[in-house]
């Protein structure tokens, strides 16, 4: 199989498209022609390792004869959870699918237990000798379990980007206190949109110098797209077996996300066979996402938000792109589309493909106060404790069966430990939240009687090693500094 860019006729295989993340062109890699179909029916009858290794196969040709070493080096004793990533009912046709059992306690656990894996074995197969950097941005989550992945692995570096003040209390002692002799992290006055937007710079200033190799471990690498299918299968999988909806019949999926690799994943799933239904596209404040799906008009010009659920908090969407592509097939129209939004930050979808948008994603957003009503509301309900990102994803849930008047099951995909955010978690549930954000997860265990994970619970008095504070256009010269 091979990969083609966005922009361009260029095109790589398979391990060029992992190694490198970004064509030359600065596009994101797609499969080249139509996606394969997959045997949906048997992948719903297996665990995540299972699924993802048979994606590899498939995906990544290049790599099959090792797919099952390597999804069982990258889950095998890391998840704190038989199933991997569970589904639990919660009444009323909601469905919560956990993808936060991995050692970071977030959904990217799922695709950056893999990467490492996926990315020496790739690098093993160009021939390459030299070290491989690894840059990454973070609006939260990416980075620590980047970091945890990364930590060690003979060859690599990582280097972290992370908005300073931007993530929560947790979210920033994970980063800071990671340990390994080739790991860096820095944050950054500014949004994660900056971060991106200078990782992506660095990327662009270095591609074909040959001075340093670098890679990422953010979504616009193809490596992080493919193996988060995996939990929609498992997903469909589960509700098959607890009786909810019939083998054949469409699934709707509600996904809270920002960047819009999380729930392109669930598109390509239902490209590739899996009879996905509507995919809710759940946004915080920073609502773009969800007045591109209704309008047709991408506009990131409006005021950066910061929000209880800040892993979401997004004006720039990576993978929109990459549906771009697969929605109108020319790179020449997705390179346009790219160039308004860098020049004059916004662009408008043409007619056609702005309805297929609507036909396939139902966008809705909610505040902060609605998100807060959504986990109280959950929590009465079932006694369930969801994080701020899945409950925007709750509330979605209520605004779309509101507009369409169904009532079916739905699938929400619980993206990150709510022990992640005890200070809002709390809030909405009426409890106290004062107090150091320690003694907060250990008063909302107290209250959910769910354990701790263990990854968090060590992080209370750690040492800090990774205290630095930079501006943005500091980020290429920190970088650097650390490779050389």
């Amino acid at each position: 199989m091979l990969y083609r860019s966005t922009r361009s006729a260029y095109t790589a295989a398979a391990p060029e498209a992992i190694f490198t993340s970004l064509a030359p062109d600065g596009g994101l890699f797609v499969p080249a022609g139509d996606l394969p179909a997959l045997p949906w029916e048997a992948l719903t009858e297996k665990e995540v390792p299972q699924i993802v290794a048979a994606l590899i196969a498939v995906f990544f040709p290049e790599l099959k004869e090792e797919s099952g070493a390597l999804a069982d080096a990258a889950y095998t004793g890391k998840f704190d959870h038989p199933a991997y990533t569970p589904t639990v009912e919660t009444g009323d046709g909601i469905y919560l699918t956990e993808l936060f059992h991995g050692p970071t306690a977030a959904f990217k656990d799922v695709a950056l237990s893999l990467l490492p894996h996926l990315l020496a074995a790739s690098k093993e197969k160009l021939g390459v000798k030299e070290d491989v950097t690894v840059l990454t941005a973070t609006s939260g989550d990416t980075g620590k379990a980047a970091l945890a992945g990364f930590r060690d692995v003979p060859g690599t570096r990582i280097v972290v980007f992370y908005p300073a003040g931007g993530v929560s209390a947790v979210q920033r002692a994970q980063m800071v206190t990671q340990e390994g002799a080739n790991v860096a992290v820095a944050g950054i006055r500014g949004n994660f949109d900056d971060a991106q937007t200078g990782v992506k710079e660095i990327f662009r200033r270095h591609a074909g110098k040959g001075d340093v190799r670098l890679s990422s471990a953010n979504s616009i690498n193809i490596a992080r797209l493919i193996p988060q299918m995996s939990y929609y299968f498992k997903a469909y999988g589960d509700l098959v077996k607890a009786g909810a909806i019939k083998r054949g019949e469409k699934l709707d999926f509600a996904v809270p996300t920002g960047n819009f690799g999380d729930i392109l994943a669930g598109f390509l799933a239902g490209r590739a066979g899996l009879p996905v239904g509507t995919l809710i596209c759940a946004s915080n404040a920073n609502d773009v996402l969800r007045d591109f799906i209704r309008t047709g008009v991408y506009d990131r010009r409006r005021p950066f938000l910061r929000t209880t659920s800040p892993s979401m908090d997004i004006l720039v969407s990576s993978n929109l792109e990459r549906l771009l592509y697969f929605l109108t097939g020319s790179a020449e129209t997705v390179s346009s589309l790219m160039a308004s939004l860098s020049r004059e930050g916004v662009y408008r979808l043409p007619g056609e493909a702005a309805a297929r948008v609507r036909e396939q994603f139902f966008g809705a957003r909610a505040s902060d106060g609605e998100a807060a009503a959504a986990l109280k509301k959950t929590y009465e309900r079932s006694g369930y404790v969801a994080d701020p990102h899945t409950a925007v994803a709750l509330h979605a849930v209520d605004c779309f069966r509101a507009e369409t008047g169904t009532a079916r099951p739905v699938a929400v995909l619980a993206t990150a430990s709510p022990y992640k955010f005890s200070r809002p978690v709390l809030a909405a549930l009426g409890q106290d939240d004062e107090g150091d954000e320690f003694a907060l997860i250990e008063r909302l265990a107290a209250l959910s009687g769910v354990p701790v994970p263990a990854g968090l619970s060590a992080l209370s008095g750690k040492k800090e090693l990774h205290p630095d504070v930079i501006e943005k256009q500091e980020m290429e010269a920190f970088a650097l500094s650390k490779l050389r």
